[in-house]
């Protein structure tokens, strides 16, 4: 059986290591933080103001956006950028797409660093099923020493799974993306979220602290506390995006 291919801490989640309350999660032969990563937009069905996607033409990666994107997808920017990330993503893309949750949760134990302690799923892309959101939970239960997190605007997933099963184990920690076609779950069910804001003001403003090492993402402890992000990443030009990552940048 072919493995998925989990990338180990970029920068940002390298800062994961400093974060008190994570320590007990990196102990003994499982001490490493890994993402495991999918092509941005290509698998995100519930995308709406950040979708975009890396295209291939020509033997060229371009970066294409959706009809309601607000803000560039930093993923997608990196895959039309780098073409081993392109092709790594989509590599586990393929290895996922269209299977049962049997075979996804058999192919996530068969691929399982041996020494993994913490792991963001989707640091690219997003569950594109209800059976892969329900493999990840079956690999969290039958792994109770690892931690895991997600972003995800696949909010009809979560929710099902919670109306089945009650609750989610302990060592998955989920935030709802806003932004998605279905933000309106965000408000029904009382999801913590995560909003992408245009400056530290709007952040105050809303009354949400800014995660800037995904240490409100990943923290058993804040599961509950919604926070902000900053723009980041790529974004078009003279879009109010840009500017606003222009001006950010500035100061």
């Amino acid at each position: 059986m072919r493995k998925l291919k989990f990338s180990k801490a970029n920068t940002k989640l390298k800062k994961l290591y400093k974060i008190p309350e994570l320590q007990e999660w990196l102990v003994g032969d499982r001490n490493k933080i890994y993402s495991l990563d999918k092509p941005a937009g290509w698998s995100c069905p519930f995308a709406k103001d950040c979708l975009s996607k890396a295209v291939l033409k020509d033997n060229k990666t371009t970066i294409k956006d959706g009809k309601h994107t607000k803000f560039r997808c930093y993923a997608a920017s990196q895959e039309a950028q780098y073409r081993d990330t392109y092709e790594m993503r989509r590599y586990n893309f393929s290895l996922i797409k269209g299977k049962t949750e049997e075979q996804i949760t058999r192919r996530l134990e068969h691929s399982l660093p041996a020494n993994i302690g913490i792991n963001r799923i989707d640091s690219s892309g997003d569950f594109h099923s209800q059976a892969e959101f329900n493999a990840w939970v079956n690999i969290a239960i039958a792994h109770p020493d690892v931690l895991f997190y997600a972003y995800t605007k696949s909010l009809v997933y979560w929710i099902a799974w919670l109306k089945e099963h009650g609750s989610l184990p302990h060592n998955l920690v989920m935030t709802a993306s806003r932004g998605g076609r279905t933000d309106y779950l965000i408000d029904k069910h009382g999801l913590r979220e995560a909003v992408v804001v245009y400056s530290e003001q709007q952040a105050a403003d809303l009354g949400l602290e800014i995660d800037n090492d995904d240490s409100h993402a990943s923290r058993p402890s804040l599961r509950h506390q919604s926070f902000a992000l900053l723009i980041h990443g790529t974004q078009p030009k003279g879009s109010e995006a840009g500017v606003a990552l222009q001006v950010l940048k500035q100061q």
